[in-house]
Order: C-alpha cells, then sequence, then structure tokens
C-alpha cells in the first residue's frame, strides 16, 4: 500500500486505513435539501496511512505503556 500522506510503501496489514464519507453537493444546498426531505447522495472514501503519518496527523492515538506488549527476556 502507498501512503495517502507521503507515498511511502507500507504492508497492508501495518497501514492504518481511515474511511469517512464526502458529500457530493455543498453544505447549505445539502442542508435545504435534506430539510426538504430529499436524500443527499455521500461517498465513502478510504485513505491508508504509515504509521508515522497516521500518529503525525492524529488519525490514530499512540497507546500509553501499560496497554502496549510486554517484552520479557527469554532464558
Amino acid at each position: 500500500m502507498h501512503c495517502n500522506k507521503c507515498g511511502r510503501l507500507v504492508p497492508r496489514g501495518k497501514a492504518k486505513r481511515v474511511t469517512h464519507y464526502v458529500t457530493l453537493t455543498d453544505f447549505a444546498i445539502g442542508k435545504e435539501l435534506r430539510e426538504a426531505g430529499a436524500i443527499v447522495p455521500r461517498r465513502q472514501v478510504t485513505e491508508w496511512y504509515c504509521v508515522s503519518c497516521a500518529v503525525h496527523t492524529h488519525k490514530v492515538n499512540i497507546r500509553p505503556d501499560d496497554d502496549r506488549r510486554k517484552h520479557t527476556k527469554i532464558r
């Protein structure tokens, strides 16, 4: 996968997927149409980010130390 922000190649398992909806109409026109009872179309947009860009743009949060995986020494 390519990161949408920096273009870095990221494995699909590591890439962070962000999905949001985009309306195809202007906000004011869409509001009037919704008040009139019309169905305003919207489109689902999926973006993929590398971990560093996702954290930098606040798409995902850094977990606290307690929630991260514990690493113990193997004897």
